[in-house]
């Protein structure tokens, strides 16, 4: 057998699921996947306080309280990024499943994510952890 040969052959067994194969879509992928499931898990907890505005309205105030404390303005922010990220690059996706010659840049189409993502969701950060910076004053 030629060195070299098997080349970009899948390993046997659960690490051919499992191993990296680097570049921009695996990473693409691997985003969309954990900001998949942030945002399920946000889903999960906001029916679970929606729940508690009739079951146990104190504890949903208490729910609140945390929310609109430092600690929840961040995991408000990160929600927002997961969501934002998750639709930006659910776009590409889609865009790519319309267009298959675009494919073909996909690369250049995961930048431009990033570079909308950054530009739009750098300020609605800002915006979300203002409140932070000013009772810090």
């Amino acid at each position: 057998m030629a060195r070299g040969s098997d080349r970009g052959a899948a390993p046997a067994g659960i690490g051919r699921y499992l191993t990296y194969r680097g570049g921009e879509g695996m990473v693409a992928w691997a985003f969309h996947r954990a900001s998949g499931i942030g945002v399920w898990a946000f889903i999960i907890l906001h029916v679970f306080d929606i729940w508690l505005i009739g079951a146990n309205p104190e504890a949903y105030d208490f729910l609140g309280a945390i929310y609109s404390s430092p600690p929840g303005r961040l995991m408000e922010t990160l929600l927002g990024a997961a969501l934002f990220y998750h639709a930006l690059n659910g776009m590409r996706i889609v865009v790519m499943d319309f267009w298959p010659a675009l494919t073909a840049y996909h690369r250049a189409l995961w930048r431009i994510v990033w570079i909308t993502f950054f530009a739009i969701g750098l300020p609605g950060a800002y915006i979300i952890l203002k409140p932070i910076w000013e009772v810090a004053r």
